[in-house]
């Protein structure tokens, strides 16, 4: 058994290279130990705080924890999550999650790591991708 006390893990800031915004992570289980291959982390999203777009190999299970966010599938509309919803997002799903422009949101994320990786990063969402704009949503 590994137990990581409380406050004994260092939170770390969202790089500017996959996020937007000021997001803070902190690690609840990030060191993987074969045969498991799950992470996760509490994510905290200022408001207009956001991922870039991205996927993950073995898909992502979010589980939202506090305040009211927005996510996005590639190709679909915006939809706002809020504290106690669930999100599941299918292993190569291109996707972004983040606050609202005036809410902030936290989220637990749980994913498995593929050969070494648990994310490929993609581009970061617009301005008007992350506002909802019509022009910008097939």
């Amino acid at each position: 058994m590994i137990l990581k006390r409380n406050g004994t893990q260092a939170a770390i800031s969202g790089a500017a290279d996959y996020f937007t915004g000021h997001v803070r992570i902190d690690p609840i289980h990030m060191e993987v130990k074969a045969p498991s291959r799950i992470t996760s982390a509490v994510v905290t999203f200022e408001p207009g705080a956001r991922t870039n777009w991205h996927s993950h190999p073995l898909g992502q299970l979010l589980i939202v924890t506090a305040g009211k966010g927005w996510t996005q599938c590639d190709g679909e509309q915006r939809v706002e999550v809020n504290a106690g919803d669930t999100i599941w997002c299918p292993p190569g799903h291109k996707h972004w999650h983040g606050a609202t422009a005036n809410t902030g949101m936290s989220h637990i994320a749980v994913q498995e790591m593929l050969d070494g990786k648990n994310v490929d990063w993609f581009e970061p969402v617009t301005d008007e991708q992350y506002n909802g704009s019509p022009q910008c949503i097939p």
